[in-house]
C-alpha cells in the first residue's frame, strides 16, 4: 500500500532567504488532495494588539499548479514587406496633400 500524504505537510527553515520580506520557513502542504506551497514568517505581536509580546507564525499558501503571471500574447510577424503602407508615419508627406497643393 502506498503512503497517503493527504492533509499533511512539511515546513523547514528557508536556506535561501535574502531579504526581510522572504519567508523564514518554506515547505509544502496537501489539503484534500490539492498540493500547495507553504511559507511562514516568525513575527512578534505589536503593542496594544491581542498578540502583544508573543511570538507567532504568519502563514501563506499558494496552489502549486497556479501560474506565476499570465504570459503576454505575442503578435505574429508581418508577412511580406518590412514596411507597412498603413502606418501613417511611413510617408512623411502622407495626409498632407491639402497643405502642399
Amino acid at each position: 500500500m502506498a503512503y497517503d500524504n493527504t492533509n499533511t505537510g512539511i515546513l523547514s527553515r528557508n536556506e535561501r532567504k535574502e531579504t526581510d520580506s522572504h519567508p523564514d520557513f518554506t515547505g509544502a502542504i496537501n489539503v484534500d488532495g490539492v498540493d500547495y506551497w507553504l511559507s511562514g514568517w516568525t513575527k512578534e505581536g505589536k503593542p496594544g494588539g491581542k498578540m502583544e509580546g508573543k511570538r507567532f507564525f504568519s502563514l501563506s499558501i499558494k496552489p502549486k499548479d497556479a501560474q506565476a503571471a499570465p504570459k503576454r500574447k505575442q503578435e505574429p510577424e508581418p508577412v511580406g514587406s518590412a514596411f507597412n503602407d498603413d502606418v501613417p508615419f511611413a510617408d512623411p508627406l502622407r495626409g498632407r496633400a491639402a497643405l502642399i497643393a
